[in-house]
């Protein structure tokens, strides 16, 4: 089969496409045919040994794929060959076939096409378990959502929406503000050009955003802190900028709020049950019409490094995916 192999830490560049033999199907495993693969940012941060799971070079990047089940082990039971699914793996989606533990395999709500599967569960997931178990997030409170027009930024926006929230979309540009509003954003912030913690300070008439959603980092943490309600949740949810911010605790204490740390892998693995009944409503919502997942555009499977580059320059918004 055809794959993106990473022969050694490096940038997208270096990416090879190339045929890589297939694996065996394991008693728990299934085997899929890739029909899309989504494209992370964490993608972007595993070829070059930065992110917190390590690969060992040669290995094939992606973590999220929908397609065809073509063979399944004796002893899973909630997939068969012929099933459309969507999959979770360490590494290995970008590539024209994947194996993937069953525990990680969901089959697809019957109205959800490939392309929206593959760009949907990291978002939503990691998105609905920030805002639902770590934040605790309660109708009518501010949420104030950093990189609002990227993936995970726009599944907290659609998603605080739903669950009854204001929400302030924060991006680095107008013509991104422009699609967050068009996204259901009631106000929007340009850190680019303007203080964050003011502009979220006049906008709150003072009092500041109830849930912070961060998965930029930087130096934009440490405006957030200043622009914390009382009893504010922060949520720590990547590090886009490059910089792993220094924690000022104090700005912490002076509004008894709290910094908390979404690591929503670590999540499925650790309270699978959780997680699926988190997804039984995601589904419900996309089947009702309620989730609308953007995904702007997508790039043949050969193509990957161009679309991690397109990432790592923020020049995407919404979600991008390959098709083999």
């Amino acid at each position: 089969m055809k794959a993106i192999v990473c022969k050694a830490f490096g940038p997208p560049e270096a990416l090879a496409f190339e045929d890589v033999p297939s694996r065996p199907v394991g008693k728990n495993e299934v085997r899929i045919a890739v029909k899309a693969a989504g494209v992370n940012f964490p993608d972007t941060l595993i070829i070059q040994g930065k992110y917190q799971l390590k690969a060992d070079p040669p290995f094939t990047p992606g973590a999220e794929v929908a397609g065809i089940v073509v063979e399944a082990g004796e002893k899973v039971k909630n997939v068969i060959a012929g099933d459309a699914a969507v999959a979770l793996v360490p590494t290995g989606g970008y590539a024209e076939e994947v194996v993937a533990p069953a525990e990680m395999v969901m089959p697809l709500p019957r109205d959800m096409d490939f392309k929206h599967a593959a760009g949907f569960p990291m978002i939503y997931g990691t998105s609905y378990h920030a805002l639902k178990q770590r934040a605790q997030l309660k109708p009518g409170e501010t949420l104030l959502v950093l990189g609002a027009a990227g993936g995970v930024g726009l599944a907290a926006l659609q998603l605080g929406k739903l669950m009854g929230a204001r929400v302030i979309a924060a991006a680095g540009s107008d013509d991104k503000l422009a699609f967050c509003k068009s996204q259901g954003a009631d106000e929007v912030v340009n850190y680019a050009k303007d203080s964050l913690k003011e502009a979220v300070k006049k906008l709150t008439k003072g009092q500041g955003a109830d849930v912070i959603y961060d998965p930029v980092g930087g130096e934009l943490t440490q405006d957030c802190f200043s622009c914390i309600n009382w009893n504010g949740r922060h949520l720590v949810v990547g590090f886009a900028a490059g910089k792993i911010p220094d924690v000022a605790l104090n700005r912490l204490l002076l509004k008894g709020a709290s910094a908390v740390g979404v690591f929503w892998g670590a999540f499925v693995a650790r309270e699978p049950k959780l997680n699926w009944e988190n997804f039984q409503q995601l589904f419900a919502w996309y089947g009702e019409g309620k989730l609308k997942p953007v995904v702007s555009a997508s790039y043949p499977l050969k193509d990957a490094g161009r679309a991690l580059r397109d990432m790592l320059d923020r020049k995407v918004t919404g979600k991008v995916v390959l098709v083999p």
